[in-house]
């Protein structure tokens, strides 16, 4: 069997592999004959930390004129609808390959996922970064709720971003992540699980997260994470349309706007690898 050639890249250290649906091939990828548990076990496979290239997930895409459509599973081969950083990491090589990365020069990049089309923007270029300016759509469901945790009422901030999110709003620590992060996310509120995020307004135009994703766990950030902990700032604690979004990894930038939700922020290339085990 030919190695398969695989991309690793990542979003303020969200990371993710790359690989195209040809090269996967079609015993792993969606249709008739298709088997969803062998997508699911090469997922985990690549994405381990120790015996694969590691990472945050999998995204297998297929260019279009366009851009790519794209299917994303969790370092744990679950499924996942999108992701604010996975597609910005797919645009960031759609862009390299395409060989022009010249902001006003570059057409817009449309990446088709389950969570529908969106449209990213390229802003800017340098040391091997790209800043986009993606088009995210309009949150869904936004709803405040009283949850059950362990006993205690917990009362956080649901709603969809193309993928479920619950935001608690108060104190951000490591330890009240562990604690509320691992318990929310397979909560028996969100039967298909969600990602979660805690988020304090420090500013008007200023809100930090701690994140911890459906099927990874803690992570150094997240688009959609972004957004979602930006739109429970603006709708319930104050913040202002527009915010810079601090996490571990770094800061984006989320605006809500009478159009839907703009994420910013850059991605980065890491490695092309050739997958050298039996699949």
């Amino acid at each position: 069997m030919k190695p398969m050639t695989l991309v690793k890249a990542h979003a303020f250290g969200n990371d993710f592999i790359l690989a195209e649906a040809r090269g996967v091939g079609p015993e792993l990828m969606a249709g008739p004959s298709a088997n969803p548990s062998d997508l699911a076990a090469f997922a985990r496979d690549v994405c381990d930390r120790h015996c694969g290239l590691g990472a945050d997930g999998l995204i297998v895409y297929h260019m279009t004129g366009a851009g790519a459509t794209m299917r994303l599973l969790n370092a744990d081969g679950s499924r996942s609808e999108v992701s604010g950083n996975g597609v910005r990491c797919l645009a960031a090589w759609i862009v390299s390959q395409r060989g022009v990365a010249m902001p006003g020069q570059q057409a817009p990049i449309d990446i088709e996922t389950e969570a529908g089309v969106k449209r990213l923007e390229l802003l800017a270029c340098a040391n091997g970064r790209y800043t986009f300016r993606a088009a995210m759509g309009s949150p869904e469901r936004v709803a405040l709720e009283r949850l059950d945790v362990d006993g205690q009422a917990i009362e956080a901030v649901t709603l969809r971003v193309g993928n479920p999110q619950c935001v608690v709003l108060g104190p951000v620590t490591e330890e009240r992540l562990q604690t509320l992060g691992s318990v929310l996310a397979v909560h028996p509120h969100f039967p298909e699980g969600t990602n979660v995020e805690l988020a304090t307004v420090e500013a008007a135009d200023r809100v930090r997260i701690l994140i911890w994703e459906r099927g990874v766990g803690p992570t150094e950030a997240s688009g959609t994470g972004a957004c979602a902990a930006a739109v429970a700032a603006m709708q319930f604690g104050g913040a202002a349309r527009d915010v810079q979004v601090a996490s571990p990894g770094g800061v984006q930038r989320v605006e809500w706007t009478d159009q839907g939700l703009f994420l910013t922020g850059w991605a980065e290339l890491v490695a092309e690898a050739a997958w050298l085990r039996p699949r």
